[in-house]
């Protein structure tokens, strides 16, 4: 296969077959917390998306360059959090700044981006998969814009489940975690793609 196939299934794979929410169980909080708009879940996945690239790439140069030479492995986790927190610092001013409303409505779970384990999990994966640059990249887009599904599925679901006369022991997270349990069934049936 050639290298844009290899990347191009690396890209299916993260997203869709491997996705980071259903299949890994990672970035719950700002998953459940998130979707009540289609609106905030657009911002959300894009506020990811940004800091998942930029971290993969900062981490990759990172471990490669200064803690691989200097045998400083240990401080792998630590280092990689850091940049996240910067990064997320930066996405959090930018927005602040130019999107006011989407700042508004995202409320504490853009500050949390700096926790969401998902984008930390993401670099560990990127360096213990030996993706290269590249892969990494094409990884990182893959697994973000797999949340980004996520998130924009469950809010739609959401939504339309407003709308519905749902009875009173069901209402709020309840059947929340009941169509996420069905997404996530769904995205498991990607699974038979990887055969």
């Amino acid at each position: 296969m050639n290298i844009i196939g290899k990347l191009f299934m690396l890209f299916i794979s993260a997203s869709l077959i491997n996705n980071i929410v259903f299949m890994r169980f990672l970035a719950l909080c700002p998953f459940v917390g998130m979707s009540t708009q289609i609106e905030t879940s657009i911002g959300m996945g894009a506020a990811v998306t940004f800091v998942m690239v930029m971290a993969s790439v900062v981490t990759f140069f990172i471990y490669y360059y200064i803690l691989v030479p200097l045998n400083l492995l240990f401080l792998r986790t630590i280092a990689f959090i850091l940049v996240i927190a910067v990064l997320v610092q930066l996405v959090e001013m930018v927005i602040k700044r130019f999107l006011s409303g989407l700042y508004k409505a995202m409320g504490i779970y853009l500050p949390l981006i700096t926790t969401n384990c998902a984008i930390l999990g993401v670099t560990l994966l990127n360096i213990n998969y030996g993706h290269n640059l590249i892969e990494a990249i094409v990884y990182s887009l893959g697994v973000s814009l797999g949340f980004t599904i996520a998130l924009i599925l469950l809010a739609s679901i959401r939504d339309r489940l407003s709308y519905s006369d749902i009875p009173e022991f069901w209402k709020g997270y309840p059947i929340v975690f009941i169509s996420a349990g069905l997404l996530a069934l769904i995205f498991l049936g990607f699974q038979g793609l990887a055969h």
